[in-house]
Formats: C-alpha cells, sequence, structure tokens
C-alpha cells in the first residue's frame, strides 16, 4: 500500500506570552493516508486540523515527531510537486483574474498542456466561472473566489488534494457541485485529506474519519466500522394511522428509533398502515459521534 500522506507521533506546541510552559496544538498524532483514500480530519474549532494542514504544506514547521507526502519529509519542497491545496480563506491576488491565476498556476507546477487556455476555460466552466474568466478577483464575493481557488487546484492535474474547508462560503448549489466534483476525482483514483464541518458531506465522501479533539487523535474508522456498531436505525414515515415503536413527530408525520432486527417487521407494519416511507437511517451517524467524542449532548 502506498501512503500519500504519512505522520508519525506529530506534535506541535505553541509559545504564548500568557503561558510560561509551551501551550500544545498536537499530542503524538500518528496515521496514514493510503493512494486513492479520501480521508476526512473532523474535530471542533482549536483541535489542530489547521495545525495539521499548515505542516503538511510547510507552512509551519512541527516541534516533534515525522510527516512525509509520498514519502517525502515536508521539510523539503519536492514533498508538495502535485499537491493541491485550498485553505479556508484563500489569499488570492485580488488584481488578477480567474483566468491568469489558473494558467500561472500549470507554469508553477510545470504541468504541460497544449491549449493552456482552453484547458484552464473548462475547469472555470466546471466550476460556474468561465463568464468572469477575464474579470479581476477584486469584485468576487467569498463563494466565488473559492471556486476559483477549488478551480486552481483541479487544474494542475495533482496527485493529491489538500482542502481545508473547502465548502466554506458556497451555497447549497455550489456545494453539490463542488461535492460532485470531488466525488469524480476520487473515482479516477485522486487521494484527498480534507477538513469540514459539513460532517453529512464528509459521510458522502470519505472512505475513512479521523477526529481530533484538544491536539489527540480520538478516533480512526471507516462508514464500515461505524455501520457496524449500529444498534438501531431511524425511520420516518407519513401516515395517519399510529403504528407501534412509532411516535408522531409533527402532523401526519412519524419517527421510531427501531432495533435493527425488528426493521422489517416494522416496515410491513407501516406498509399495512397506508404509510409512506420518507427515510431510514443509522441512529448512529457521524454527528452524533463527533458529540459523543468532545462531550457533548
Amino acid at each position: 500500500m502506498t501512503l500519500v500522506i504519512s505522520l508519525e507521533k506529530l506534535s506541535k506546541t505553541y509559545k504564548r506570552s500568557w503561558s510560561r510552559q509551551p501551550v500544545p496544538a498536537l499530542k503524538d498524532v500518528s496515521l496514514g493516508v493510503a493512494e486513492g483514500e479520501v480521508f476526512g480530519f473532523i474535530g471542533p474549532n482549536g483541535a489542530g486540523k489547521s495545525t495539521t494542514i499548515k505542516i503538511l504544506t510547510g507552512a509551519m514547521r512541527q516541534s516533534a515527531g515525522q510527516a512525509s507526502l509520498f514519502g517525502v519529509p515536508v521539510d523539503l519542497a519536492e514533498a508538495r510537486r502535485g499537491m493541491g491545496y485550498v485553505p479556508e480563506n484563500p489569499q488570492l491576488h485580488d488584481f488578477l483574474t480567474p483566468l491568469e491565476i489558473l494558467t500561472m498556476g500549470l507554469r508553477l507546477h510545470r504541468v504541460r498542456i497544449e491549449n493552456g487556455v482552453g484547458y484552464c476555460m473548462g475547469w472555470l466552466e466546471r466550476f460556474e466561472l468561465a463568464h468572469v474568466a477575464r474579470k479581476t478577483l477584486r469584485t468576487f464575493s467569498k463563494g466565488m473566489l473559492q471556486r476559483t481557488a477549488l478551480a486552481h487546484a483541479m487544474a494542475i492535474k495533482p496527485r493529491l488534494l489538500i482542502l481545508d474547508e473547502p465548502l466554506s462560503g458556497l451555497d447549497p448549489v455550489g456545494r453539490r457541485d463542488v461535492v460532485d466534483i470531488l466525488a469524480e476525482y476520487k473515482q479516477q483514483g485522486g487521494s484527498i485529506f480534507l477538513t469540514s464541518h459539513v460532517l453529512h458531506d464528509v459521510e458522502r465522501l470519505a472512505d475513512r474519519f479521523g477526529l481530533i479533539h484538544q491536539g489527540e487523535l480520538k478516533m480512526l474508522k471507516s462508514p464500515r466500522e461505524l455501520a457496524d456498531e449500529v444498534q438501531q436505525l431511524t425511520v420516518r414515515s407519513l401516515g395517519s394511522s399510529p403504528v407501534d415503536g412509532m411516535r408522531c413527530e409533527s402532523g401526519h408525520r412519524w419517527i421510531g428509533e427501531i432495533p435493527a432486527p425488528q426493521l422489517w417487521q416494522v416496515l410491513r407494519e407501516l406498509e399495512i398502515a397506508g404509510h409512506m416511507l420518507i427515510e431510514v437511517k443509522p441512529t448512529l451517524s457521524l454527528e452524533k459521534v463527533f458529540m459523543q467524542v468532545i462531550g457533548q449532548k
């Protein structure tokens, strides 16, 4: 198995004026991300997610431990060859245009394309930016800047995408489009390391999750492992007659938390009662696990 990201006992401490002791941001974090894998790195604000990404991208040095990309220590610029990176708040030169940003990215990453302008316009079209390809960024909204940064990251033909809150500032349509593009990149064998507070989208994309809290890696699981822990399923339906195990949620909407072995029996009873099934989903979601780990009800 080829690892695109490897962290071994990674630690980072900060010196603060108000404290004599260094403040830990990361504490012995160890994990590996395989080639072709989408890894969701989640946690509350201040947990250590952005610190980890800054170390991976060379913006910060670790205090202890090792970090490497494609087997190359992150201290070396060579490690970031073929890496696309989108920070939470992209700092793009506002006197440039999206087309200039993308064509410049091709040159910097030494990506050889016969028709570079046409190729870049194709990516701008994918991100709904073709109509403003030659307008300067200073007039753009946060969502448009985010899409420009994402288009730049995709245009360089990355082996690895590191995305820090990639859906930040996007409207629901933009969020859906970006998730679809990332899912397509994943299907083509691309590797992604992403952080996001939108846990539903992380569940859709990620092959594994790592949950970090107060600088410590608290959980490392796949969706399958999470599903195997499910003992109950949430069932929602629409109907006028009561059914055992279901309670009225509002109007004619009903909800029940059903033990997994009883699911088919309850579904048959709903059908007999003339209910229309709305959804069946695991009661134990990534959001609930997140709340349990960080100690929130």
